[in-house]
């Protein structure tokens, strides 16, 4: 059992950054791939991007490639979503994600967390 909260959103202009932080509950996070998913409003959730179990892999969703750096520290059980050069188009409720398959986490999860709003103004 895998217990994820997030925290960092916020209101910020575009082009501005946000981090967001996940902090994970369980001796055995570092057997999960982690991730993040958005989910817009009167849209569907999706994927934004994953790091591997080791840190060692890292994907992004197009959208935000060269803008979202995903990283992990396994001794603090904790996963981090830096964005950069944010968009209004960025603007949604950002969730965390975990799952043992690094594959399968960029369509489904195992785990998430409650979300955070993140707002980006034009």
């Amino acid at each position: 059992q895998v217990q994820l909260v997030e925290s960092g959103g916020g209101l910020v202009q575009a082009g501005g950054s946000l981090r967001l932080s996940c902090a994970a509950s369980g001796r055995t996070f570092s057997s999960y791939a982690m991730g993040w998913f958005r989910q817009a409003l009167g849209k569907e959730r999706e994927f934004v991007a994953a790091i591997s179990w080791s840190g060692s892999s890292t994907y992004n969703a197009d959208s935000v490639k060269g803008r979202f750096t995903i990283s992990r520290d396994n001794a603090k059980n904790t996963v981090s979503l830096q964005m950069n050069s944010l968009k209004p188009e960025d603007t949604a409720v950002y969730y965390c994600a975990a799952d043992i398959n690094e594959f399968r986490l960029r369509r489904l999860a195992s785990y998430w967390g409650q979300g955070t709003q993140v707002t980006v103004s034009s």
